[in-house]
């Protein structure tokens, strides 16, 4: 159903987008070339503080490529939500003024044709 979504719904006039949150990463920093004496092993300095991790989460539209994304120190609802309702509410901005519901139901009607073995 998640692929004919992406391979069909933009013909029918869908918008298909997917949301997703990785992580998480350490807030650390990265292994590269250091400056320590031959045989010594690299060290943090006595003021480095863990950070903890991150998270990052995003919103892509595959047809085009786009993809929205925030770096946060965590997902839970009280973060995600807000995000995902502004970024959402920021794409749907460019799409044309809708006319009335019977075209769009009609759209998710033909959508819906097929499915039914899909969904129980």
């Amino acid at each position: 159903m998640i692929d004919r979504a992406y391979r069909e719904g933009e013909k029918l006039g869908l918008a298909v987008w997917a949301e997703d949150e990785a992580g998480p990463y350490q807030t650390k920093p990265r292994a590269g070339t250091s400056w320590q004496p031959m045989g010594q092993p690299a060290r943090q300095p006595h003021e480095y503080v863990r950070e903890g991790t991150a998270k990052l989460m995003t919103l892509f539209h595959p047809a085009t490529g786009e993809v929205r994304v925030k770096g946060v120190p965590g997902t839970p609802n009280k973060v995600l939500h807000p995000w995902l309702q502004q970024e959402i509410e920021e794409v749907l901005k460019g799409f044309p003024a809708v006319s009335g519901l019977p075209t769009e139901s009609g759209k998710w009607l033909q959508w819906q044709q097929g499915l039914n073995g899909c969904i129980t």
